[in-house]
């Protein structure tokens, strides 16, 4: 896959973005989330964050991982 190549934030227009890599926590549905290890472009100036397909799919399987561990009530 091919990474993101952002020289210039795109809010407020910093040359000071970056490439990280870090652990992304966030909520979906009410239901805390935690994925690890995401690489994404983030702006130190205005806390933009950046991400790519890659970075977005993490995410997505990280948000419905809990949903996929509900047992269903018959």
């Amino acid at each position: 896959m091919t990474k993101l190549k952002i020289t210039r934030c795109p809010m407020c227009g910093s040359k000071r973005i970056r490439r990280v890599c870090r652990d992304v926590k966030g909520s979906y549905r009410g239901k805390p989330y935690t994925a690890h290890d995401v690489e994404f472009e983030e702006c130190p100036d205005c806390s933009e964050r950046l991400y790519d397909m890659e970075a977005m799919e993490k995410l997505e399987s990280a948000r419905s991982a809990p949903l996929r561990r509900r047992k269903r009530v018959a």
